[in-house]
């Protein structure tokens, strides 16, 4: 009866189908992304297993297809699967947060200074590249080119982000910052910087030669792409 159906366990799956097995015997690069998925979230659903679960999630398909839907999906996106609670739920959306710091922790390994534009466009690609609204995050330097901290400005609307040079230079002050950087994201993916990101790199590089922190790019992230004001002549 179907009253009596349990959530499938990986021990009700033949031993050849098993995601932990395959795992143990060819390592985890052998598994596909529904059974690196179903390792992770071990249970299914009543009569569903959780690769068969796992598959369900992947194949959500907004607004990203497969794995990449994991940086993009909210909680209540997960649970509207059928078999997704808000354990569940939580687990998924961990996953796509740990894979971004994972990440960025690779990316900036081996970095010591942002002097380039590829250098910090690599450091936020992954990161910013799938947001859905505009983030604009400034990045507070030292003589030496090197990373004090960064924070995040403005969230904004798909298509803006607002800002205030007061806001960005109390914190450059108060950290003692030589040099700032400003970095956003445009969720269509084209980094082609508007009238309005233009407008607001003059207005903070500006506000940064008067009391003497300078504006030394303004980076705009699309989706693999980006574009360096500095490397356009735009400052």
């Amino acid at each position: 009866m179907t009253g009596n159906k349990k959530a499938i366990t990986m021990k009700d799956i033949p031993s050849v189908e098993r995601p932990y097995e395959r795992c143990l015997q060819e390592g985890p690069a052998a598994l596909s992304d529904a059974e690196l998925l179903s390792v992770i979230i071990r249970t299914g659903s009543r009569g569903e297993s959780s690769l068969a679960l796992s598959q369900k999630i992947l194949a959500l398909n907004y607004p990203r297809e497969g794995i990449l839907g994991l940086l993009h999906l909210s909680l209540q996106d997960f649970m509207a699967v059928k078999g997704v609670g808000k354990v569940k739920g939580i687990q998924l959306l961990c996953i796509g947060e740990l894979s971004r710091r994972i990440w960025k922790k690779e990316a900036v390994r081996d970095v010591m200074f942002f002097r380039e534009p590829k250098t910090i466009a690599d450091y936020y690609m992954e990161d910013m590249r799938h947001m859905e609204q505009e983030h604009l995050r400034a990045m507070f330097l030292n003589t030496k080119n090197g990373l004090i901290k960064d924070i995040l400005v403005s969230k904004g609307t798909v298509n803006a982000s607002l800002a205030e040079p007061r806001e960005i230079f109390i914190e450059a002050l108060r950290c003692h910052a030589v040099y700032l950087i400003l970095v956003h994201n445009h969720p269509s993916g084209d980094p082609t910087p508007s009238r309005a990101d233009c407008e607001l790199t003059s207005r903070i590089k500006a506000a940064g030669e008067l009391i003497g922190i300078n504006l030394i790019d303004h980076i705009v992230i699309g989706d693999n792409e980006y574009i360096s004001f500095r490397e356009r002549g735009m400052l």
